[in-house]
């Protein structure tokens, strides 16, 4: 599922019934060498071309230069947006932290700090207990202390060893939770979809977002000026204070969405709202 989610996302390529934004993917396939990689893609996806993706099947620990190595990594490919560990074991001290709460919660926090800091997605593969509970995140090796300090959490699951069929329970702080069941096709190897159990998530329209794209890149790739400006620029009735309030909240989205960056950062005349386009847009 890994090299699945990898190989959809550095293509742009729709996955199930959810669009995707095209970047640049890493996969730490620490279980993997690349002779398995490379002939497990080729069963999943012919010879089509992964050149957004890149693969490495060693790594440093999170104590012993793996920060390092992934600044480095996007300091040559600033446009990556999704990073892939899989696994956590392997990244971890070996012999080093007790597994407590607090040790959990520090290894996972380092690396949500990490991708913050570059605003990339980071997914961190890790096992589930052999033992049946009530609720099916309960399952995840470890403590509660690994799920504390991430915003969200999947976990694959199927009744049986030998079923191709699976469900996916998804939760996380800005999505509601959603059962995904999937079906695993034995020759390509890939997951495919076959119900949920919600209505796929949509977030409401905002026009807002839709007027700047549309108002300010028509001509220009970047934008500068106060709310104030933005406000008369883009011919809404919006406070200033309510304008950089709304671009805040949906930064994410407006990136996610319409390729736009935005920044506001006080300066000696007052604060300055900053629009510029980082991509041609969003698939």
């Amino acid at each position: 599922m890994m090299a699945q989610l990898a190989y959809h996302i550095s293509t742009g390529t729709s996955l199930w019934d959810y669009k995707v934004r095209k970047t640049t993917v890493l996969y730490f396939a620490l279980e993997d060498d690349y002779p398995r990689l490379q002939k497990r893609l080729f069963q999943m996806f012919g010879a089509e071309e992964t050149g957004d993706l890149y693969f490495a099947t060693e790594c440093k620990t999170v104590n012993g230069g793996l920060e390092e190595q992934i600044r480095g990594f996007m300091q040559e490919h600033p446009d990556t947006g999704l990073i892939i560990i899989d696994t956590l074991k392997r990244v971890r001290e070996a012999g080093g932290a007790d597994y407590s709460y607090a040790s959990d919660y520090d290894i996972v926090a380092r690396l949500k700090a990490l991708a913050d800091s570059y605003k990339v997605t980071m997914l961190i593969v890790h096992h589930t207990r052999k033992q049946k509970a009530e609720d099916i995140f309960d399952m995840i090796s470890g403590t509660n202390g690994l799920m504390g300090a991430a915003d969200g959490a999947f976990v694959l699951s199927k009744e049986k060893r030998t079923s191709n069929h699976a469900t996916l329970d998804v939760a996380g702080r800005d999505q509601q939770d959603m059962k995904i069941h999937l079906v695993r096709d034995t020759e390509r190897l890939v997951w495919n979809f076959e119900k949920s159990e919600t209505e796929l998530w949509k977030e409401a329209p905002e026009p807002l977002l839709e007027k700047i794209a549309v108002t300010l890149f028509s001509e220009s790739s970047r934008w500068e000026g106060t709310a104030s400006e933005l406000g008369e620029r883009l011919g809404v009735d919006i406070k200033p204070n309510v304008l950089s309030l709304r671009l805040s909240i949906n930064a994410s989205r407006l990136f996610r969405d319409y390729g736009i960056r935005y920044q506001n950062s006080r300066t000696h005349d007052g604060r300055k709202v900053s629009l510029w386009k980082e991509t041609d847009g969003a698939a």
